[in-house]
């Protein structure tokens, strides 16, 4: 099982930034849907203290949610990229 959380929103150029390098890289994550109103996205705003997406938690490494699309990306690569 992957430590992997992925709070993203359908349609989100940002979000699908990340999917594709999570995809790249071989790497199982659960994806939680949140909603379009920024107002009822509670569950992202305790994790990250905002609530745009995506937020990344990663449970294996203590990422408790990691937002910016970039900042994620770079994350993972370097995380999980290994040596390429």
């Amino acid at each position: 099982m992957s430590g992997l959380i992925l709070y993203e929103l359908s349609g989100c150029p940002y979000c699908a930034k990340v999917k594709n390098t999570l995809s790249e890289l071989g790497l199982e994550y659960e994806s939680r849907e949140v909603p379009r109103s920024h107002s009822e996205r509670t569950a992202v705003e305790e994790i990250s203290g905002q609530t745009g997406v995506p937020v990344l938690v990663d449970e294996e490494h203590g990422v408790e949610g990691m937002s910016e699309s970039d900042d994620i990306v770079a994350y993972l690569e370097e995380t999980y990229g290994g040596a390429s």
